[in-house]
């Protein structure tokens, strides 16, 4: 009898640790959708924000307004460059057409060229000494030859591999 009670005991204590748990798993659950529902509501504050932000920081500007700055930046840039192409070629032309030098030393460095072809001297065409002579090419294929060697080292390596697996 006192075992039944005792078994009866453990079966209540087994029922009500199954509630127990099933009552945290779903405090776990509620606890996960609060959690989430919170990120969700910061992120929409923060995109708010964002766009108000953005819309204090446009609220100055226009298309016409950027548009107008653009321009008067693209003027000044081509007054800046104007004023720099004068600056410039007030000093180092002299009264000197540049089209003209740039003529005048092709046609120097062509001569010189022309120059250098005209002196580069004549081939012999007289048999080297047997001294001097290049060594037959081999009439085997030495890649075959090759490729077949770096073949048997490569499998030499994998079998000390597998070897020092098996240990």
């Amino acid at each position: 009898m006192a075992a039944k009670a005792a078994l009866r005991r453990k079966k209540q204590f087994e029922h009500s640790l199954e509630q127990t748990s099933s009552q945290i798993m779903t405090l776990e659950r509620e606890i996960y959708s609060i959690e989430t529902a919170n990120i969700n509501k910061e992120t929409l504050d923060a995109m708010k924000n964002a766009g108000n932000a953005m819309k204090h920081i446009h609220a100055g500007l226009t298309i016409d307004t950027v548009e107008t700055v653009m321009e008067d930046l693209r003027e000044q840039h081509a007054i800046g460059e104007e004023i720099n192409e004068v600056i410039t070629s007030g000093i180092a032309s002299n009264g000197i057409d540049e089209d003209e030098l740039d003529e005048e030393l092709a046609e120097l460095q062509q001569e010189k060229l022309d120059e250098q072809m005209l002196n580069t001297g004549s081939v012999p065409l007289h048999d080297a000494p047997s001294s001097q002579k290049l060594p037959q090419a081999p009439s085997t294929n030495l890649k075959a030859k090759q490729r077949v060697e770096e073949e048997d080292d490569e499998e030499e390596e994998l079998r000390k591999l597998q070897a020092e697996m098996a240990m």
